[in-house]
C-alpha cells in the first residue's frame, strides 16, 4: 500500500463508532480513509461504548470546544448486583450482593435524585486530569485518587426496561456527566450495587436525529472511489445550523474576517452564539452581540464558498 497523501479537508462526519475502538483509533480510521490533514473529535465515547462520535476535520475542529459543550442522549444497560473497579466490564469485580426484590416503584424512587442539577464523583477510571495526568494513569499504578464531586445536568432519567437483573435506561445529559458513574449511583440507591454493561451514544446536538456511518460503509464508500466517500463529509456549517445565521454583505465580511467589530442596524441581531455567513454563502465565523450593541467575533473560520 502507497503512502497516504494528506489533503486540505473540512467538514464533519457523524461516526458511528463500534465496540472495542478507542475515540482516537475510530477518528485516525476515518482521517486515514478521507486522507484529512487535520482532524479531531468531540468528545470520546469509551472503547466498550457505540454510537454518534462526530469527527472534525480542517476548519471544523475549531467547533469541537462547542460541540464538546452539548446535550447527549445515551441508552445503557447496568446489572444490579455486581460493582466493579471501573464501573464497567473492563473492571475486576470489586463486590457482588443480593439484588433486592425491586418493582418499578422502587427503581423510580432511586432514579429520581440523579436527576437534574446533581453533584457526581467521576470514575477513578477516567480520563479527566489531575496535575497534568489522566486518573486512570494514577489508577493503573496503584496511586491513591481523591476525585472531587462536580455538578452534572441530567435533563432525562427513565427505565426503559428490565431483563432480570439487567436495567435499560434512557439518559439525556449535559458535558462531563458520566453515565457509569449514575450506574454506580443507582446501584447504591437500591442497595446493591451495579456496574455498566452496555452503552450506546444515540445523537449530539445539534445532531439529534444523526445519519451515522460505519466504519465499514465508509471503507466500502473508500473503495467505489472519492465522490462516493464525501457524500458522507457534512459542512462545517452543518455543526451551525442550529444557531441564528447572519448573512452579510462584502464589506461586513471583510470586517469581520479582519477580526473588526461591526454594527448591524436594523437587523435585530439576536442575543447569544450567532453564526455569521460571508457574501459568498461561506461559514465566516461564530459572532456575539456585546454591550455595545457590536459583533464581535468569537470563532473565525477560513473556509471555501458555500463552507
Amino acid at each position: 500500500m502507497g503512502r497516504i497523501v494528506f489533503r486540505e479537508l473540512h467538514g464533519l462526519v457523524l461516526l458511528d463508532k463500534p465496540l472495542g475502538l478507542s475515540s482516537n483509533q475510530a477518528l485516525q480510521e476515518v482521517r486515514r480513509l478521507f486522507r484529512a490533514a487535520k482532524g479531531g473529535h468531540t468528545g470520546a465515547l469509551d472503547p466498550l461504548a457505540t454510537g454518534l462520535l462526530p469527527l472534525c476535520f480542517g476548519e471544523g475542529t475549531k467547533l469541537a470546544a462547542h460541540l464538546l459543550g452539548a446535550r447527549k442522549a445515551y441508552r445503557a444497560t447496568c446489572r444490579l448486583g455486581i460493582t466493579t473497579t471501573t464501573g464497567d466490564l473492563e473492571g475486576e469485580v470489586a463486590n457482588e450482593r443480593a439484588v433486592p426484590n425491586l418493582d418499578d416503584a422502587a427503581i423510580e424512587a432511586a432514579l429520581a435524585p440523579l436527576r437534574g442539577r446533581i453533584r457526581q464523583v467521576p470514575p477513578v477510571y477516567s480520563a479527566i486530569k489531575q496535575g497534568g495526568e489522566p486518573l486512570y494513569a494514577k489508577a493503573r499504578r496503584g496511586e491513591a485518587v481523591d476525585v472531587p464531586a462536580r455538578e452534572v445536568d441530567v435533563y432525562r432519567l427513565v427505565l426503559a426496561g428490565r431483563e432480570g437483573d439487567l436495567l435499560h435506561l434512557e439518559i439525556e445529559c449535559g458535558t462531563g456527566t458520566y453515565i457509569r458513574s449514575l450506574a454506580v449511583d443507582l446501584g447504591e440507591a437500591l442497595g446493591c450495587g451495579a456496574h455498566l454493561t452496555a452503552l450506546r451514544r444515540i445523537w449530539v446536538e445539534p445532531f439529534t436525529s444523526p445519519r451515522m456511518h460505519t466504519l465499514d460503509e465508509l471503507r466500502e464508500r473508500a473503495g467505489q472511489g472519492d465522490d462516493v466517500l464525501l457524500e458522507a463529509l457534512l459542512p462545517v456549517s452543518a455543526a451551525v445550523a442550529h444557531l441564528p445565521a447572519l448573512h452579510l454583505d462584502a464589506a461586513q465580511s471583510q470586517a469581520i474576517a479582519q477580526g473588526r467589530r461591526i454594527a448591524l442596524d436594523g437587523t435585530g441581531i439576536p442575543s447569544g452564539l450567532c453564526a455569521a455567513f460571508a457574501d459568498d454563502g461561506a461559514l465566516l465565523a461564530l459572532v456575539e452581540r456585546g454591550p455595545d450593541g457590536l459583533l464581535r467575533v468569537q470563532r473565525g473560520f477560513n473556509l471555501p464558498p458555500g463552507g
